[in-house]
C-alpha cells in the first residue's frame, strides 16, 4: 500500500502547506510545470519524486525529467504528461497512448483546473490536481493525495489552499 500525492503546476513555489499535506505520503508524483530545477530539488528533497516536464520548463528541468512517464505503483499502470487533455478531449499523441495500451491512472496538468474523472471509455482515472502554485489564473491552489493498494484507488483527498 502507497500513499501518494499528485500535484502540477508549481511554477517554482513550494511551501509549507503541501508539505504539511502531503507529509504522510510515500512519494510524490508531478504533472509539470515545476518552474525550475530548485523547486523540482526541494520537493524530492522531501519526499521520493516523480515528475514530468511541462511547456514553462526549462532545459534543466526537460534534462532530468521526460515529457510522458509511465509507471507501475503497486498493480496500477499509470500513465503522466503534463499536457493530456481530458476524457472525449485527449492531446493527440496522449490518446495514442491510451488506445495502444490504456492505463489504469492517467495524471495531467496544464489546465490549472482540478479534475478527477472516470473515463467509462477507456476505463481509466484521470487526474488533474490544478495548480499547486501561484502563477496563473486560478484562484484556488489545489493538489490531491490517494491511497494505491494493489490495484485499487482509494481515499482520494483534496487540498485547497486560497491563492493570496
Amino acid at each position: 500500500m502507497k500513499r501518494i500525492g499528485i500535484l502540477s503546476d508549481t511554477h517554482g513555489h513550494w511551501d509549507e502547506n503541501l508539505e504539511e499535506f502531503f507529509g504522510n505520503c510515500d512519494e510524490l508524483w508531478h504533472a509539470g510545470d515545476i518552474g525550475n530545477i530548485e523547486t523540482a530539488v526541494a520537493i524530492k528533497n522531501f519526499k521520493p519524486l516523480r515528475a514530468v516536464y511541462g511547456n514553462i520548463d526549462d532545459f534543466e528541468v526537460r534534462a532530468d525529467y521526460p515529457e510522458v512517464l509511465r509507471f507501475f505503483c503497486e498493480e496500477v499502470d499509470v500513465l503522466m504528461t503534463h499536457i493530456g487533455g481530458y476524457p472525449n478531449r485527449y492531446e493527440s499523441k496522449m490518446l495514442k497512448l491510451i488506445k495502444e495500451k490504456p492505463p489504469k491512472l492517467l495524471i495531467c496538468g496544464h489546465s490549472h483546473i482540478l479534475k478527477v474523472i472516470f473515463d467509462k471509455k477507456h476505463e481509466l482515472l484521470h487526474i488533474n490536481p490544478g495548480a499547486a502554485g501561484k502563477s496563473g489564473f486560478h484562484t484556488l491552489r489545489t493538489a490531491v493525495r490517494l491511497t494505491i493498494d494493489g490495484t485499487n484507488m482509494k481515499g482520494l483527498e483534496i487540498l485547497e489552499i486560497p491563492r493570496y
